[in-house]
């Protein structure tokens, strides 16, 4: 009797780890494939998809906490192969990927989420989202995600410590899982598994970024419009009161506020600029110099009148500018005594919505 305890035990505990672990197998019964283009196929002795420009949803999986391993071909041509995962749809989600091209650079890869369809890796940058890494083109790189809480890790290369710990941004909900990537160059993936019941977080020592400090906490954003309305400067005034107004966005990261947390991009139509606007209350006429940033472009306008226009968009600049944000513009106000009204209209294409910035010193003005 007590034998036959023992093996049910056995036979209990067996089953419950199956259960947790799962080895996905790389087909169109278990994957959701949405790519440019995919093969199915044995590769470097492992069944693997080859896919581009596309994710590959796993069918009839939720994830909220554990583990996530996987194996990737990597080349050394622009590509950004990753998981998602905690997708509560398909617009928002936390991600992780590794670009491919950028071996040993301090960008090798990159954490970020995906707020309403768009990925601002130029606010999540730096240390506290990516690792420097020697990529191996000659062989499988092994991707070991722990998912535990607001805390993830990542493990290459079956290392025993993680080379990147970082807080997730979104709120933990249960959500679904996806391979794949984007970039021109393909990759191959194999071994994909998921283990919910291996959670633990080890040696948690997240990079902290140091805030700005002195920033405009929040800034208020208009309706969409296309960017083009933008070129007709005799319309500028019947563009802005042909707006709707009262969405609010807060600065994060200490850096910057996202206008995706409040607008969805790519709706179906060519609209993609918002007005931020703040209001400054000036003691007499006088001239400041506002200093701000903005991804991927912006035209500023004081009181109705445009006063500045530049493109900080990913590679605008030279071959390797990334477009992140920072203040690194800054414009004279001609402030009148009373009530100024500053605009600034953003327009995206990729990489982060984004708005920031600050007056030196606040000395007989408030800012709302």
């Amino acid at each position: 009797m007590i034998r036959l305890i023992t093996l049910i035990l056995i036979c209990m505990s067996f089953t419950s780890k199956s259960n947790a672990q799962q080895k996905i197998p790389l087909d169109t019964v278990h994957l959701e494939i949405n790519a440019q283009t995919y093969i199915l196929e044995k590769y470097k002795g492992k069944d693997a998809i080859y896919i581009q420009r596309g994710l590959a949803f796993l069918k009839d999986t939720k994830f909220l906490n554990g583990t996530i391993e996987f194996d990737v071909y990597l080349t050394n041509r622009q590509g950004f192969p990753g998981v998602r995962f905690r997708a509560v749809d398909r617009n928002n989600m936390e991600s992780f990927y590794l670009r491919a091209h950028l071996s040993g650079k301090p960008d090798a890869n990159q954490a970020a989420p995906v707020i309403n369809g768009i990925t601002p890796w130029q606010l999540y940058f730096g240390p506290s989202y990516s690792v420097a890494y020697e990529y191996n083109y000659n062989d499988w790189t092994h991707v070991k995600l722990v998912i535990n809480g607001r805390r993830a890790q990542l493990f290459l290369d079956y290392s025993a410590v993680p080379q990147l710990s970082w807080n997730l941004i979104r709120e933990p909900k249960e959500g679904e899982i996806a391979i794949g990537g984007g970039g021109v160059a393909p990759m191959h993936y194999a071994n994909l598994t998921i283990d919910k019941s291996k959670s633990e977080i080890i040696d948690f020592n997240p990079v902290k970024r140091k805030p700005i400090d002195g920033l405009i906490p929040e800034w208020e954003v208009s309706d969409m419009f296309e960017e083009t309305l933008l070129e007709n400067i005799d319309g500028i005034k019947n563009l802005i009161n042909s707006r709707s107004w009262g969405k609010k966005i807060r600065v994060e990261e200490g850096t910057a506020a996202n206008i995706a947390r409040q607008t969805v991009l790519r709706d179906g139509t060519k609209k993609n600029t918002v007005f931020a606007k703040i209001t400054i209350d000036s003691d007499k006429d006088q001239l400041r110099l506002f200093d701000f940033g903005y991804s991927d472009r912006a035209v500023v306008i004081l009181n109705n009148e445009p006063i500045y226009k530049g493109n900080n968009r990913w590679r605008s600049r030279d071959y390797r500018y990334l477009g992140t944000i920072g203040l690194f513009d800054a414009v004279y106000l001609h402030l009148k005594k009373g009530k100024n009204i500053l605009l600034v209209a953003v327009s995206e294409d990729f990489g982060g919505w984004l708005i920031t910035g600050k007056f030196k010193d606040n000395n007989g003005i408030r800012v709302n």
